[in-house]
C-alpha cells in the first residue's frame, strides 16, 4: 500500500459521483485521513484533560475573531472604532460587496455574540456548571467580549488553559496546527456547538453524524435574532420555549437533514446505510442520550436556567442559508404562526443530566478549511 502526502492541497472532488466512487470517498474521508502523530496525541491529551474536569463537556466553535466579523459585514455596537477596525480587515476581500449590517443580522448571516450563544445554551437547558471548551483564535474585544459568556458559564476552557506553554510550543506558531487541535477536541466532545457554518463546522458535523450522531448544535441565527431583540419583554420560560422551537432542525438529530440537502462533508448520506423500515428510527450515539428523561419536568426546571443534556424532540426544518431572503417578511409571519401552532401541538422535552454528570465563510484555502 502506498501513501501520498499532499501539502497545501485543497482541490475537492465533485459532490455528484458514481456510487462506487462515493463509497471510496467516504472511506477516505472518514477512515484514511489522519493528523500527524504529534497533533493527534496532543489533541487527545486535551480531550483527556477535559474529561478529568467533567465526564460530559461541550465544545464551542465560537468563531468571533476579527477576520470572521469583517468578512460577514456585521456590526456589534462598537461604534466608529469597530467600523474602522473591521473595515480595514474587510478590504482583504476585494470582491465583497458593500454590507448592510442590519439586513445581514435579520437574515441570520452574522455570528452570534458570545453572550447570545450563552443565552441560547441556557435556554436549551444547560446549567451554569457545565464545562465548555472554547475552540477559537483571538476573540474580537478580548476578555470584555467573553465576560458575558463566562458569567453564564464560568467553567470555560481553551487549549491554552488546559495545557502548558511548553506543550503548545510546537503548535502555537502555526494557525493550522492550532486549529487541528481544536478540531480533535470538538470531535471528541459530547456536544458540539458551532457559531458559523464554515468548512470546519461542516466537516465536524459530518463526522459526528457519520460516526454515531453525536449532538451537534447550529444556532438558527435568523429565528433567534428576533428573540434576542424581544427577550426583555418576555419571561424566561417563554424565551426558553421559543428558543426550543427556533432550534428545531438545528440540533443534529439523525433524521434532521432531508436526502439530497447539504454538502457531502456536512451531510454524508451516501456514506450511511439507510434503514428501509420507516418505523425504526435511527438511534443517536448513546453518550449523546446520557441523562435523558421523559416528560416536562426538565422544561419546568429552567425558570432558573439549568443544564440539561439536550432536547429530545423530533427535529426538522431548513437551514438559514436556504431561506429565501426576498420573502423575509412573509417568512417571518409564517414562522410566527408556525411557532404558535407548534406550541399547542408539541410538548417540549428538556431532559436533564445528573448534577455530577455535567453536560459533555467557506474559503478555498487549506488554512481556512481548518481555520478557527
Amino acid at each position: 500500500m502506498q501513501v501520498v502526502r499532499l501539502t497545501k492541497f485543497d482541490y475537492r472532488l465533485a459532490n455528484r459521483l458514481d456510487s462506487d466512487l462515493q463509497k471510496l470517498r467516504c472511506r477516505v474521508n472518514y477512515h484514511a485521513l489522519r493528523f500527524t502523530d504529534p497533533i493527534q496525541e496532543m489533541g487527545e491529551k486535551i480531550v483527556q484533560r477535559m474529561r478529568e474536569r467533567s465526564t460530559y463537556f461541550i465544545a464551542l466553535h465560537l468563531r468571533f475573531e476579527p477576520d470572521m466579523l469583517a468578512f460577514s459585514g456585521c456590526y456589534y455596537g462598537g461604534g466608529e472604532k469597530e467600523r474602522r477596525e473591521l473595515g480595514v480587515i474587510r478590504k482583504r476581500w476585494k470582491t465583497l460587496h458593500a454590507s448592510n449590517p442590519e439586513k445581514e443580522r435579520r437574515h441570520g448571516r452574522c455570528p452570534l455574540t458570545p453572550e447570545e450563544v450563552g443565552l441560547m445554551l441556557r435556554a436549551l437547558g444547560y446549567r451554569k456548571n457545565v464545562h465548555i471548551y472554547v475552540a477559537s483564535g483571538d476573540i474580537y474585544g478580548g476578555a470584555k467580549t467573553l465576560a458575558p459568556l463566562k458569567a453564564l458559564f464560568p467553567n470555560l476552557h481553551t487549549k491554552e488553559t488546559v495545557t502548558s506553554k511548553d506543550e503548545l510550543a510546537p503548535f502555537s506558531k502555526y494557525s493550522s496546527r492550532m486549529a487541528a487541535l481544536d478540531f480533535i477536541v470538538c470531535d471528541g466532545s459530547d456536544a458540539f456547538v458551532t457559531n458559523n457554518n464554515g468548512n470546519m463546522a461542516k466537516i465536524l458535523a459530518g463526522r459526528r453524524r457519520y460516526l454515531g450522531h453525536k449532538r451537534t448544535i447550529r444556532p438558527n441565527a435568523r429565528r433567534l435574532y428576533s428573540l434576542f431583540l424581544s427577550r426583555g419583554n418576555m419571561s424566561w420560560d417563554a424565551f426558553s420555549s421559543k428558543v426550543h422551537m427556533a432550534q428545531k432542525g438545528f440540533m443534529g438529530e439523525p433524521k434532521e437533514l432531508r436526502p439530497g440537502r447539504g454538502e457531502f462533508h456536512e451531510n454524508p448520506s451516501t456514506c450511511i446505510c439507510e434503514n428501509t423500515d420507516p418505523k425504526t428510527p435511527t438511534k443517536p450515539n448513546p453518550r449523546s442520550e446520557q441523562g435523558l428523561s421523559n416528560g416536562t419536568e426538565g422544561r419546568k426546571a429552567i425558570t432558573e436556567p439549568t443544564v440539561a443534556n439536550h432536547t429530545n424532540e423530533e427535529l426538522g426544518g431548513s437551514s438559514a442559508e436556504e431561506d429565501d431572503t426576498s420573502e423575509e417578511k412573509e417568512d417571518d409571519t409564517s414562522a410566527e404562526k408556525e411557532d404558535g401552532a407548534s406550541e399547542e401541538k408539541e410538548e417540549i422535552v428538556d431532559p436533564e443530566v445528573e448534577d455530577d454528570a455535567l453536560v459533555r465563510p467557506d474559503d478555498p484555502e487549506l488554512e481556512e478549511v481548518l481555520s478557527d
